[in-house]
């Protein structure tokens, strides 16, 4: 099992407040995760847009149960994570 299939991937950019909201609501609860900037990173922007329909939509979210959070709210983004802490 690769570290990407067992930690938080949050894709973003430097640019968007949305990105920033949701790393900073990591980083206060301490939960590690892998951030990609799609800016830089050809790849992960068409993994964004693959999964948002076309759109670049940030932050997109992917958990290690699959499942994807887009542009979740604080409380809905700390709702799953405690989901995943009761896990």
């Amino acid at each position: 099992m690769t570290d990407e299939e067992t930690v938080i991937i949050l894709y973003g950019t430097r640019w968007c407040f949305d990105s920033r909201r949701a790393r900073a609501v990591f980083d206060d609860l301490e939960i590690p995760y892998f951030y990609i900037d799609i800016d830089k990173d050809p790849e992960a922007r068409n993994y964004v847009q693959e999964v948002n329909n076309g759109f670049r939509s940030v932050p997109t979210i992917v958990f290690p149960d699959g499942s994807i959070l887009v542009e979740p709210s604080n409380e809905i983004l700390k709702e799953k994570l405690a989901t995943l802490a009761r896990g």
